[in-house]
Formats: structure tokens, C-alpha cells, sequence
């Protein structure tokens, strides 16, 4: 199995940038009057090593690698002995949008994958499609983000 096109190789690559968890790359951050947020509580972890990365699209332009056009991306620790976190995104205008997440094991990055091109980390989308030999389309991971606060659970995978 090969999941193309799903390397995130930039997911996580803006920690710096991140206060508190919520922010994203190379942006000057949503619109101060936006007030909803999005809960994305990610479980299934095989482990507590690592950060969680996601990442939020608004359209399948990019979707799910591109980190340059998705409209956030971040990480989110993990605690100690946990299967479970929960990723914030605070001030996101309503509309929809594409979830992605990654269980980052080696804070590389990236997905990392087995001389076959099979991950070898987690991955998961909103409403937990199913994934066959590549990545799901862009709208079977829609959300509906509505005001003030839209929570989703995703499901990690690991093949």
C-alpha cells in the first residue's frame, strides 16, 4: 500500500511560530473577527512518542501534502503515557474544511515510510474515512466548522 502524494514533509515545521498550540507557517493568522474553533481530538496513538501534526484545508487545492496550501498546519504534544490529544484551532471563520493528522513519532516532519512506500507512522482524516492505496479525497474528510466550537474525532491509523 502507498499512500502518494501524503508527506508532510512541513507539517510540523513552524514549532517556533506556534504560540500555545494554534497557529500556523508563514501567515499573519485568521481574521481577528472570526470566533469559532475547531477541537480535533485525535485517538488510537500506539504510543506517546512524538507531537501530533494537523493541518486544515479549504479546498482540495494541495490536499492533504502541500503544507503551502493548506490554511494551518501545527503540532500538538502528546502526554506522557497518553493515546490520545487534542488540537486546538482557535479564531477559524465557519465554513468547511479538509482535516489531516499525523502521529509524528520522530518530531522528523514528516510521514515516514518502509522501503515499500507503506507508513510506517499514523495517519488519520476527519470523519475517518476509509483509506485504501492512497489518501482519501478531499471531501471525504470535510468538516463543518459552525460557532462557537466544533469538535471531531479522528481515528489514527497505522498499517
Amino acid at each position: 500500500m502507498r499512500l502518494r502524494g501524503f508527506p508532510f514533509i512541513v507539517l510540523i515545521a513552524c514549532v517556533a511560530n506556534v504560540p500555545g498550540g494554534t497557529g500556523f507557517c508563514g501567515s499573519s493568522g485568521p481574521q481577528s473577527g472570526s470566533a469559532c474553533t475547531l477541537r480535533i481530538h485525535v485517538d488510537g496513538l500506539r504510543n506517546s512518542t512524538g507531537v501530533v501534526g494537523a493541518a486544515i484545508f479549504k479546498s482540495a487545492d494541495g490536499w492533504p501534502e502541500n503544507m503551502n496550501k493548506a490554511l494551518h498546519h501545527w503540532p500538538t504534544p502528546i502526554a506522557a503515557d497518553a493515546h490520545q490529544a487534542s488540537a486546538v484551532m482557535e479564531d477559524l471563520p465557519a465554513g468547511d474544511y479538509g482535516v489531516v493528522a499525523i502521529h509524528d513519532e520522530n518530531k522528523n516532519r514528516k510521514l515516514d515510510r518502509n522501503f515499500l512506500g507503506i507508513p510506517k507512522e499514523g495517519f488519520g482524516f476527519a470523519n475517518n474515512p476509509h483509506v485504501g492505496l492512497s489518501a482519501p479525497p478531499y471531501q471525504a474528510a470535510i468538516v463543518h466548522v459552525t460557532c462557537p466550537v466544533t469538535e471531531i474525532t479522528i481515528h489514527m491509523i497505522y498499517k
